[in-house]
């Protein structure tokens, strides 16, 4: 395993990118140079090449979009609630570990392969549990308010909706009101399992 300096990690990004023949799996946890390089190298990668990008919902933004709508590409994207690492895995044969050391951003590069395999394995894992980003992108913008938050907060909490509506300063029935639109939109069919749907949609956190 070698460390890799700020300074070259564009430079051993491009290299392994360019060296895919069969797949490569990326892990993105946010916007910044490494996202921005990874993408912009991605966009190169022959069709032959499978790309599948996990990502938070803070990354899952019109890049990635643009990335799915380039003709002729195998792209998958998928949203992820899980904590992720930021890795692209190559081939299953080397990876690029990224993280922030104390002397700045570094990032690890990966040749061992029983490491690469159970870095494959994290993915795999994580990706399973993902939510496809067309489905994460379609949820009606009302679920993304902070009231709609605070709501789901309470149902989560087992509060009582005269409760809940007192604490968010609203009339019960509005309160109500609010809590069946939510339902509606999570296609819950319980209060229990709109809580569910909005950690797995990424609403609340786990």
């Amino acid at each position: 395993m070698a460390r890799t300096d700020a300074a070259r990690i564009g430079d051993t990004l491009e290299q392994l990118v360019r060296r895919a023949r069969h797949s490569v799996c990326v892990a993105l946890t946010g916007t910044g140079e490494f996202a921005d390089a990874v993408l912009k190298l991605l966009a190169t990668i022959p069709p032959r090449v499978v790309v599948r990008v996990l990502c938070t919902s803070e990354a899952a933004g019109s890049p990635l979009i643009t990335l799915t709508e380039v003709p002729d590409r195998r792209v998958e994207v998928r949203v992820s609630e899980s904590d992720l690492r930021e890795i692209l895995v190559v081939d299953g044969s080397v990876a690029l570990v990224r993280a922030a050391g104390s002397a700045g951003e570094q990032a690890a590069l990966v040749n061992d392969a029983a490491a690469v395999r159970a870095l494959e394995l994290l993915f795999a894992g994580a990706w399973s549990r993902g939510r496809k980003l067309a489905d994460h992108l379609h949820l009606s913008p009302r679920l993304r308010t902070e009231l709609a938050r605070n709501i789901l907060e309470r149902l989560r909490a087992g509060n009582t909706d005269e409760i809940a509506a007192r604490d968010l300063n609203v009339s019960l029935r509005t309160y109500r009101r609010h809590v069946a639109d939510i339902m509606r939109e999570l296609d819950a069919n319980s209060r229990f399992q709109a809580g569910v749907r909005a950690v797995e949609f990424g609403l609340l956190a786990e």
